[in-house]
């Protein structure tokens, strides 16, 4: 493929043989694949609201849109076991909440953070994880699987190598997924990380979420292979390339990479070929409509997650003609989508996690200096 196309045209999992190959997504249930596409609605209303909430004045702080990126996060989540691990970055914030969601978006004890918890992170407020030091995702959990995110793309991949480390060596069997730029790869710290990974055949899946675009800067300035993935030979481990516009084909690949890795067989890298529909964040939102050519921006918004999710529900018979036209959010931006474009009960969600932070109050002043110096015993 064109390294700036954003659509995958060569499939780097597929296996030749006379025996039809069964593909994890086939062994979804209806009810899964129902709920996948409901994440999906989940995680872009997530983004349509907050965007809103702050061209209103309600919100401050910078934003990283995820919007037309879903289908990474969510099909990359969904087929994990709750002890398994995520490292997110700036872009992957509903990954906070999706982590351990399936079927279960109310459950308290979920190893995920609960929507409260992130919305009160993005408003500042006393009971997110950060309290009020960073709007966004610089937070985590030990006790949810979830490592910090940094601003050091790539940086997060020895600690996800660490983590799992520990825990084979205290016979776990959880797996890491580490989201990642493609800008990121072109660092030392990838480099180093994936090959002490390789070395040791650490259960540790690199996902790549090749936008096209490092802040301001190309694909084809980054990186001298055709694919991303490409980078995983030097390593001697597998390198699958995914359509990221396509929520069951980034399933089929991480779980490919999850189950590989989960056998003990070591780590792998899995590309996602996706489009940034909006600039690195908001504040650069209008300098990206002039360094991103317009064909390419129009091209990269008519592939739109939720709309190839439904179609393929559609042909597999989950969701009938009549049902299909309801909740149509896909193929507008955050001034045009309303809320009867999405389920209700996405809505009624972030909602109770909107309310809920705003009725939360600011942390204490007196805690500024708090976790920068060490505390007394």
């Amino acid at each position: 493929m064109s390294r700036n196309s954003g659509t995958v045209t060569a499939n780097k999992a597929t296996v030749t043989s006379d025996v039809p190959q069964l593909r994890p997504r086939d062994l979804l249930t209806k009810d899964d694949c129902l709920e996948l596409f409901r994440q999906l609605y989940l995680a872009r209303y997530f983004d349509v609201r907050l965007i809103k909430e702050k061209r209103l004045g309600h919100l401050t702080g910078t934003l990283y849109s995820s919007h037309n990126q879903e289908a990474i996060l969510v099909g990359s989540l969904f087929g994990l076991k709750p002890n398994d691990w995520i490292s997110p970055i700036h872009r992957d914030m509903p990954a906070f909440f999706l982590k351990d969601i399936k079927f279960d978006w109310e459950n308290p004890e979920r190893m995920g953070m609960s929507i409260e918890q992130v919305c009160s992170q993005v408003w500042g407020r006393v009971d997110s994880p950060g309290r009020a030091r960073d709007n966004w995702s610089h937070i985590g959990s030990k006790s949810k699987h979830i490592i910090h995110s940094t601003s050091m793309l790539a940086g997060t991949i020895p600690v996800a190598a660490g983590v799992v480390y520990a825990d084979r060596l205290n016979g776990g069997d959880a797996v890491c997924i580490t989201f990642n730029g493609e800008g990121s790869t072109a660092q030392g710290i990838f480099h180093e990380a994936i090959n002490y990974a390789a070395v040791h055949k650490l259960p540790v899946v690199t996902v790549i979420e090749n936008n096209q675009w490092a802040y301001g800067t190309p694909v084809d300035l980054e990186c001298p292979t055709n694919d991303v993935a490409d980078r995983a030979k030097g390593f001697g481990i597998p390198g699958l390339v995914a359509d990221g516009q396509d929520v069951f084909d980034v399933y089929d690949k991480v779980m490919t990479a999850v189950e590989y890795a989960r056998a003990g067989k070591g780590p792998s890298i899995v590309e996602c070929k996706t489009f940034r529909a909006y600039g690195h964040g908001d504040h650069d939102d209008d300098r990206a409509n002039r360094y991103r050519p317009k064909e390419e921006i129009e091209a990269g918004r008519t592939r739109d997650p939720i709309s190839i999710c439904r179609n393929n529900l559609v042909a597999l018979g989950y969701l009938s003609a009549e049902e299909a036209e309801k909740h149509r959010a896909d193929g507008k931006n955050a001034t045009e989508a309303k809320n009867e474009d999405f389920p209700p009960e996405v809505v009624a969600y972030l909602s109770k996690g909107i309310d809920f932070a705003l009725k939360s109050p600011l942390p204490a002043a007196e805690e500024g200096a708090k976790w920068v110096f060490r505390e007394p015993q």
